[in-house]
């Protein structure tokens, strides 16, 4: 086992469980694998864990200048650098990839648009090449955007090195990554977000300030998804390096992609910060899609037919959590059914209710409110930080804005020393129930308890707040 390897393992908390940790990196997963990988989700969902230090609502020191290096210049990363050039008091100090050809392109786009603004070293041609990067003492913040079992020994590493983490969805790989991101975080003090855009997603944070102002009275329910047609994509060769996201959907089977639709109810009802998961159930239907795809494709190339499994997820999986307040949430994932795009977005409460898809409608009683009804509440209620810079988001761009409203809204709370939207509790909790999720459809649907990263501090954290108070200093410098 070569060295790179065996520090993986270890960062990853799979030294000991090589088995399972070897069906995460190539998907390849026999049935005594992953009744290992579930033994092991059960077992870390039952931890006892003792805060040693509440990262909810911490405030670290203040950087007049965010110096970031980001790792992972594939599909998601060189957005990232665009729209964090466009960011007042960022510094982009380092690239990395580990195709070279990837990392130079990134810097030669960025320094066509912003000329001698940003002259970042380049960090490429080795599997731990993100290592050298975050070993630099002079960068603040390094954003992730790599495959996911990279997610968790990148975080964890640039945080005992002294960074700050910005890590894509999911947050991790497995529960024991959970953990490791949580105690971390902890011990060094130093931010873990976990990249949940869809949170700043406009009618997302419409109705989280509709919920913070009482509009919808005592929250009951709440409904997320992730359904997205992504059946040619994950078979693309051209698509995700080595296959990896295909090779994800071979080895598990429950919802693989939670956060997208989950952040935004999450905040709503205020989860860690007021509220708990209790316990969730989880059930998936069988593969109609993926297997005969691969079959297909395996009967014109050769490339496929490793990816002949009969073996992959569900088409739809149905999770539903109860929290220990009592209010209910269910979130679905589909990625091959043709079925148009939603997160769905429901909000149900005492006095009213919203839904974003297939269109966005508010409700006070049994009938929707009128396109003019929701004009006026859509002025009333729209957050400050919508009004500061969603022009300038939607401009700028990233999935219509969020993505730049997201990036902006980092930046601005590590210039002021404001605590983060999302916190290492967040990408903890989002992350697992998709792990916890396989558990359940494993045992016909049986429930398991969702483990408290706050180790009860959720009972006291504040809610999150978007009144931009103590921050909204942060300028956008609009790049052509």
């Amino acid at each position: 086992m070569s060295s790179n390897r065996r520090d993986f393992l270890k960062l990853s908390g799979l030294a000991g469980i090589s088995l399972a940790g070897s069906s995460l990196l190539t998907g390849c997963a026999t049935e005594e694998v992953k009744q290992s990988n579930l033994a092991q989700i059960e077992q870390q969902a039952k931890r006892k864990y003792t805060q040693r230090f509440n990262m909810s609502g911490y405030r670290a020191p203040k950087l007049d200048k965010v110096r970031i290096g980001f790792v992972g210049l594939g599909m998601r990363g060189p957005g990232a650098v665009y729209r964090m050039s466009n960011i007042e008091g960022v510094e982009i100090k380092a690239l990395c990839d580990l195709m070279p050809d990837r990392a130079e392109k990134v810097k030669k786009q960025l320094q066509e648009r912003t000329g001698t603004a940003h002259n970042p070293t380049i960090y490429a041609g080795k599997e731990d090449s993100w290592k050298q990067m975050c070993d630099r003492e002079d960068l603040d913040l390094i954003y992730i955007t790599t495959p996911w079992q990279l997610h968790t020994p990148i975080a964890v590493y640039a945080m005992e090195h002294g960074k700050h983490a910005a890590t894509e969805v999911p947050a991790a790989v497995s529960m024991e990554e959970c953990w490791q991101l949580v105690e971390t975080s902890e011990r060094t003090k130093k931010h873990c977000m976990m990249l949940e855009n869809c949170c700043y997603d406009f009618f997302e944070v419409l109705t989280l300030n509709m919920a913070r102002q009482g509009f919808f009275g005592e929250i009951i329910h709440g409904e997320g998804a992730y359904i997205h047609q992504l059946l040619d994509l994950n078979f693309d060769k051209e698509g995700y390096q080595n296959m990896w996201r295909l090779r994800e959907n071979k080895a598990r089977n429950g919802n693989l992609y939670p956060t997208h639709g989950l952040g935004p109810i999450c905040q709503i009802m205020n989860i860690n910060r007021g509220d708990s998961m209790d316990y969730l159930t989880s059930v998936s239907s069988d593969d109609f899609m993926m297997y005969e795809e691969a079959q297909a494709r395996a009967a014109k190339d050769n490339f496929y037919k490793e990816f002949v499994q009969d073996t992959y997820r569900g088409n739809m999986n149905t999770t539903t959590i109860r929290t220990k307040k009592g209010r209910t949430i269910m979130i679905q994932h589909d990625v091959t059914s043709p079925r148009p795009y939603s997160r769905i977005h429901l909000v149900s409460g005492t006095k009213g209710v919203a839904r974003k898809w297939p269109e966005q409608k508010i409700a006070t009683s049994h009938s929707w409110l009128s396109k003019e009804e929701m004009t006026a509440l859509e002025e009333k209620y729209t957050p400050e930080i919508v009004k500061k810079i969603g022009e300038m988001a939607k401009k700028i761009g990233g999935h219509g804005g969020m993505d730049f409203m997201m990036d902006w809204r980092l930046i601005d709370c590590l210039r002021n020393g404001l605590p983060l939207d999302q916190d290492v509790y967040d990408a903890a909790t989002w992350t697992s129930v998709g792990l916890l999720s396989e558990w359940s459809v494993a045992n016909r649907s049986n429930s398991i308890d969702v483990p408290d990263f706050t180790a009860g501090s959720w009972k006291s954290n504040a809610p999150v707040d978007l009144t931009l108070a103590g921050g909204g200093t942060t300028n956008v410098i609009v790049q052509s």
